[in-house]
């Protein structure tokens, strides 16, 4: 089970890295946070990996006063993201053409679907932006689906104005990916931990209960798992 787990984890990170960079050379918009990852790469000329490692480690400080902690995956999430965003970018050639484009959108949401439901199915732990909406929650009482709209809101807002790319592909993304994953997350699902693997790093506290996926869809490769989360004290 452990190493189904891990093979799920890293596959499901760098899968999703990967689809960063096809939003990226589609060129026709990007979800709310990688607007605001791509808008603060073009201000400071560090590639938009280093970007993403970087501010997953500044919003997991975000988590202290929520008294949120990470777990293996959430550790793992924050750096394999931004590596495989960069490889990806070394290697896909940017499309002139329109056909071009759609396909690569297309195909890119369609492998960030995947990824989301194998990573979140292994079951070590949210990711850094997932882990300060459902922190947010709970500590506020709000639901999940508006503390994760006020900041991705916010991070649009303010990726949009850095920049960021904005378009078809954003509003595409925001209505595809959380009943793509919700379909896919049966088959990634890993049962939940026998108590003789409570051991296992990821499987405490800072763990997602991943049994229903917010059909609103996730943030930047962190697909946020459920609607409960909020609930939980």
């Amino acid at each position: 089970m452990l190493t189904r787990r891990l093979l799920q984890l890293f596959t499901g990170l760098a899968m999703y890295g990967i689809s960063l960079a096809m939003f990226i050379r589609a060129g026709l918009g990007l979800d709310p946070w990688d607007v605001f990852h791509q808008g603060v790469s073009g201000r400071t000329g560090l590639s938009i990996g280093v970007v993403v490692i970087i501010v997953s480690f500044l919003v997991l400080l975000l988590w202290i006063p929520l008294r949120q902690w990470p777990g293996f995956g959430t550790l793992c999430n924050a750096v394999l993201v931004g590596v495989f965003a960069d490889i990806g970018l070394a290697l896909i050639p940017a499309f002139s053409h329109l056909g071009g484009q759609i396909g690569m959108l297309v195909g890119a949401v369609l492998l960030n679907g995947i990824a989301s439901a194998c990573y979140i199915g292994a079951r070590f732990g949210p990711g850094a932006r997932d882990g300060l909406m459902t922190g947010l929650a709970r500590r506020t009482g709000w639901s999940v689906r508006v503390s994760r709209t006020l900041i991705e809101v916010v991070v649009l807002g303010v990726g949009w104005l850095l920049g960021g790319s904005v378009g078809v592909g954003t509003v595409v993304y925001a209505l595809a990916i959380g009943p793509l994953v919700q379909l896919l997350m049966p088959w990634f699902m890993v049962p939940t931990a026998l108590p003789s693997e409570a051991a296992v790093p990821g499987a405490d506290a800072g763990e997602l209960d991943t049994g229903q996926v917010d059909t609103a869809g996730p943030v930047t490769g962190e697909p946020v798992a459920v609607e409960r989360v909020a609930r939980t004290s």
